[in-house]
């Protein structure tokens, strides 16, 4: 008796039917329902990463320090010293744990996985991130958290991706959605971690990309108000003057700060393309041995910042201090991430702003102006000083703004933030800083419009799957019979190539036209190869590539076609370069 279906294998069989649909629909370039359930789950996912690196380092900041987290300057000379001297040591037995190798970390290597690596982060990398940026925050080296808060976002969504086996092009919105996440987690800025996600990773703004990376940074955001309440990062009490007489002020202003952005993109270009030979177990215990130096000498640069970015505000500090400050924190961040150390640069660039323009601010008030409180100064230059050095403008605004919750200060942060950027990039010709650190590495994160264009859909929404295998030698009614189906090719499996149905259409009826019908009948098998026909060669291709990825394989191996392997075995479809090329020229 015949045995009965195995219910489980039912079971399987409909699960693996039901995934391979959702795939399918995720190569489509408007997989926007899909798109939107898996925001929120990179949301959830990239959001708790973020949140249990702040519990982390904030946390440990909180035990440690006297009077709380960020409280270095309470420490002494000695021991701020050595604190920074001690986590370059456990940094570079860290990596060493881990490989023999450095790991690129923070947002440039988020960039370059991005647009050259199809958004495939590794799991080491963004360990090592995680592991790695809380020891250097905890240990008072001048950096950011957001630098490893993008990455591990970025990390989170990408790893998720890979797991649920999802079509590479999906890869790329939701990286996005885990960096908006990771920027809302970390800033309480759900609009800032949408305008970065998509102005500086993504670079590029549609519909499709929007809904979900809106709704991952409202995860996001929700998550950490849960834990660490709704309050702002900055508190500002400062008011415009609303006076337009002080604009030739704030325009002077932007060009102090484009000086600035220029002289640290430089710096921290430079030490890493001198230093990029070096061995790690030289390069973090010197990045520990300046970090101390700093925080012996000039004790505001360690850690984040965020202490100082507040007393810049509320001017606590005078002219001379600021200065002081911004020289030695620009140096010192520029030389310690520069040497490799996985923190963030956008922290140290808000404090640099912050001190450039609280200290510009004191010298407007000598002007025979009616001018602004040096604090609005110090908002303004936080927003411009990160456009600069990011090159990214939109998103410096919407997240000052969110910081500071004071709308007064779009019209002149408008103002700054554009001569800063135009100042940086034109005047002193330099890019963003994470375009020049690839740059250095002879990778580039501009993207062609074919490339982006192509990246956003995967090869199962364009693949023929009207085919028919055949063998290379037909009898005449065999080929009829073929015809019937009325594939869109022939594969010929054995030789891996295609052929054209019209073409075997064409050469059976001449060969009818030159017999009489049963004399075709009658004659030697057809052989494939040898009728007049346009034949295609082949190459396998995975069923997770995107379009971009398959005209790469194309022009690598120098055919014209590609088959798709099905899961189970087989071929699951065709692709054509005539395909690709009639889909970006449309």
């Amino acid at each position: 008796m015949p045995q009965a279906p195995d219910p489980l294998k039912r079971f399987r069989n409909r699960q693996q039917s039901l995934a391979e649909q959702w795939r399918n629909r995720l190569a489509q370039v408007d997989a926007l329902p899909q798109l939107t359930l898996l925001g929120v789950l990179c949301g959830l996912f990239a959001s708790g990463v973020i949140v249990s690196f702040r519990l982390l380092v904030e946390g440990s900041l909180s035990w440690a320090l006297p009077g709380g987290a960020e409280n270095f300057e309470a420490l002494p000379p000695w021991l701020r010293f050595a604190l920074p001297v001690a986590g370059g040591l456990v940094l570079t037995g860290l990596i060493y744990a881990f490989s023999a190798r450095h790991r690129p970390t923070g947002v440039s290597h988020v960039l370059d996985r991005l647009h050259n690596h199809q958004g495939y982060l590794p799991l080491r990398n963004a360990v090592v991130q995680f592991v790695g940026g809380a020891i250097a925050l905890i240990s008072g080296h001048s950096a950011g958290r957001e630098g490893p808060a993008v990455h591990l976002g970025a990390a989170s969504a990408s790893k998720l991706g890979q797991w649920l086996r999802l079509p590479n092009n999906s890869l790329r919105p939701l990286i996005a959605c885990g960096v908006a996440a990771a920027i809302a987690a970390s800033f309480n800025t759900p609009m800032a971690g949408v305008i970065f996600a998509m102005e500086v990773v993504l670079m590029e703004y549609t519909i499709a990309g929007f809904i979900p990376v809106i709704l991952a940074a409202v995860v996001g955001t929700t998550f950490t108000q849960l834990v660490f309440g709704p309050d702002f990062a900055f508190v500002d009490g400062q008011q415009l003057t609303g006076h337009l007489g002080e604009f030739p002020a704030m325009a002077g202003m932007g060009l102090l700060i484009a000086v600035a952005a220029a002289v640290y993109i430089w710096m921290h270009s430079r030490c890493v393309q001198h230093t990029q030979s070096w061995p790690l177990w030289l390069k973090l215990p010197l990045a520990g041995l300046i970090a101390g130096a700093g925080g012996w000498l000039i004790p505001p640069v360690m850690g984040m910042g965020y202490d100082t970015i507040n007393q810049a505000m509320t001017g606590e500090l005078a002219a001379p201090v600021l200065v002081v400050i911004l020289i030695g924190k620009l140096l010192f961040t520029a030389l310690v991430l520069g040497l490799g150390v996985p923190g963030g640069v956008i922290g140290p660039t808000l404090v640099m702003g912050a001190c450039l323009g609280g200290a510009a601010g004191y010298i407007a008030q000598w002007l025979p102006l009616e001018v602004s409180e040096p604090g609005v100064y110090a908002i303004v230059g936080m927003s411009a000083m990160m456009a600069a050095v990011l090159n990214a403008p939109l998103a410096a605004i919407i997240a000052i703004l969110e910081l500071t919750y004071n709308p007064g200060i779009l019209f002149p942060g408008m103002l700054v933030v554009v001569i800063a950027c135009l100042s940086t990039r034109w005047l002193f010709r330099c890019d963003g800083l994470f375009a020049t650190l690839l740059s250095l590495e002879g990778k580039s994160n501009q993207p062609q419009m074919m490339q982006q264009l192509l990246s956003r859909t995967g090869v199962r929404s364009l693949m023929h799957r009207r085919f028919c295998i055949t063998q290379r030698l037909l009898s005449p009614t065999q080929a009829r019979a073929l015809l019937k189906l009325q594939p869109e090719w022939l594969v010929l499996q054995e030789k891996q190539l295609l052929i054209e149905p019209a073409a075997l259409a064409r050469h059976l009826e001449s060969l009818e036209e030159a017999a009489a019908p049963k004399a075709t009948e009658q004659a030697n098998e057809l052989d494939l190869l040898d009728m007049p026909a346009r034949r295609l060669e082949m190459v396998e291709i995975s069923p997770n590539a995107n379009l971009y990825e398959a005209l790469q394989t194309l022009n690598k191996a120098q055919v014209d076609a590609l088959f798709v392997r099905a899961p189970g075995g087989g071929i699951a479809g065709l692709v054509a370069r005539d395909q690709i090329e009639s889909y970006y020229r449309l």
